[in-house]
């Protein structure tokens, strides 16, 4: 979440990983909302700068549109590593 402040990214985390928990069907608390959030943004931003060559830097509906692709593709590669896919 390059160019947010702190506080900015911990909201944005939260709310990303509480559109991915219900997208996914997951019950986290909202401390792991924020850091699947934050961790998902990350992922998110890391491949679509992989694959379009750029991430949404700069556009808060576009970062969290990109965080919570992020976030479910996380909870979605954590299920399949502990086999409850």
């Amino acid at each position: 979440m390059e160019g947010f402040g702190w506080i900015m990214s911990i909201i944005l985390g939260a709310i990303a990983g509480w559109i991915a928990e219900k997208i996914m069907k997951t019950d986290t608390g909202l401390l792991m909302n924020i850091i699947i959030g934050i961790i998902g943004a990350l992922v998110g931003n890391f491949i679509f700068d992989m694959l379009i060559g750029t991430s949404a830097e700069g556009s808060i509906i576009g970062q969290l549109i990109v965080a919570v692709i992020g976030a479910c593709l996380l909870i979605w590669i954590v299920r399949m590593v502990r086999g409850r896919a």
